[in-house]
């Protein structure tokens, strides 16, 4: 089922409650049975690992998976390809063309994280980071939705006064295969003094800020009703013709309240008052940048998932945080953003909306009983590693915690 189907669903909003080298041979999906009556569904879905942390929080949020599918009556065919520094010890790339092909074959891609210090002198198309770019332009995702909201268990871990991070529930719809990253020009030349010079064009087309655009109204649309184009129509013409498309299609959406803000502005803006968005819609640079400083608001970048979905074809999903390689492999990882994104999967890659709602009450469910990684660890609370909060949720998900309707 393609990912773009699912943009009638509403949107990701679970913290609202209050409440060996690789084969040639691309192998099968290994069938996961999850019930002893015959499932009435079944999904293939492309495991990608990675570095650093990746497979420790891969692992909790296959399990989730398994558990929820068995509950809910369908089963998964699960296949792992390696992709980033892994691909590139394995086969010499960071996207091999099994992985990417294996990927395009499936219903929902699910991803732990990419990148790390071993790679980091890597040419730039033998770095680990290359391969994540290719995968996301090989499966024509682009749009990127990273909610970033403050969990009343968590505000205390919020760097921001209490008073000013309680109720932050906001979305950022960050387009993800145009832009400065993408655009053509660049390289490295030599300027009329003989000095080295290295150049990237940024450069939108009407086409891809109106489709960007469409999917950030709808957004707005089946939350607040608010959404906030940021740009820098000030001084860059790529900007201003987004600003232009985006005033033009709204009014394809009169019930949603249209804002404009600049970038330097919007970065103040969400530290001063981040209560006052909902939903923001910028560029792939932009919204790089503004969805990471908004994470942090939330106490943890261990804690938010996103999603990035196409016109067709499956979906990925990540969590947003790094490999941290730094302490990968000692159990202290937080695996509740890649669980949260495999929820986001089952909302907006299959359609499974109970499913993902059940796994989202499960994470919050698991923290109302104190269970913490260091990294949103405070006193008073249970210190956990990875795994045992893994146990945590899957103990949470089969218990039937109610769920939010």
């Amino acid at each position: 089922m393609a990912a773009s189907l699912q943009l009638n669903c509403k949107p990701f909003a679970p913290l609202l409650l209050h409440s060996k080298p690789a084969s040639k041979r691309v192998p099968r999906f290994s069938t996961v049975r999850c019930s002893a009556a015959a499932p009435s569904k079944s999904y293939n879905i492309t495991l990608l690992s990675g570095d650093g942390i990746g497979p420790e929080v891969i692992s909790v949020a296959k399990s989730a998976l398994q558990l929820v599918a068995s509950l809910e009556g369908f089963e998964f065919k699960f296949k792992e390809v390696p992709v980033g520094g892994a691909a590139l010890d394995l086969t010499g790339v960071p996207l091999p063309e099994e992985t990417l092909s294996t990927a395009k074959d499936s219903d929902a891609v699910l991803l732990g994280a990419i990148g790390g210090y071993k790679w980091d002198n890597n040419e730039k198309h033998l770095k680990p980071e290359t391969g994540l770019l290719q995968l996301r332009a090989g499966l024509k995702v682009f749009a990127n939705l990273r909610p970033a909201t403050v969990l009343p268990q968590l505000v205390d871990a919020s760097t921001l006064k209490k008073d000013v991070a309680e109720g932050v529930d906001l979305m950022v719809v960050r387009e993800l295969t145009g832009g400065i990253y993408f655009g053509k020009p660049r390289g490295f030349s030599t300027n009329e003094n003989g000095e080295e010079i290295g150049f990237n064009t940024e450069v939108y087309s009407s086409h891809e800020i109106d489709r960007i655009a469409r999917v950030a109204f709808e957004t707005a649309r089946k939350r607040s009703g608010k959404l906030c184009s940021v740009d820098k129509a000030n001084v860059l013409e790529a900007s201003m013709l987004w600003r232009k498309r985006v005033t033009a299609l709204s009014s394809e959406y009169p019930d949603v309240e249209l804002s404009h803000m600049y970038v330097d502005n919007a970065a103040m803006q969400l530290v001063r008052n981040p209560k006052q968005f909902d939903t923001i819609v910028t560029n792939n640079i932009f919204g790089d940048i503004l969805s990471d400083e908004a994470s942090m608001i939330t106490g943890s970048i261990g804690m938010l998932p996103s999603a990035s979905i196409g016109e067709s074809g499956p979906g990925l999903f990540e969590p947003i945080h790094g490999s941290a390689p730094d302490i990968a492999g000692q159990d202290k990882a937080n695996p509740l953003a890649t669980v949260l994104s495999a929820a986001m999967l089952l909302r907006y890659g299959l359609g499974e909306e109970k499913a993902a709602r059940r796994i989202e009450a499960a994470v919050l469910d698991t923290l109302d009983r104190g269970y913490r990684t260091g990294d949103i660890y405070s006193a008073g609370q249970k210190l956990v590693g990875c795994k045992e909060m893994g146990e945590q949720v899957l103990k949470s998900i089969d218990s039937k915690v109610a769920t939010p309707v």
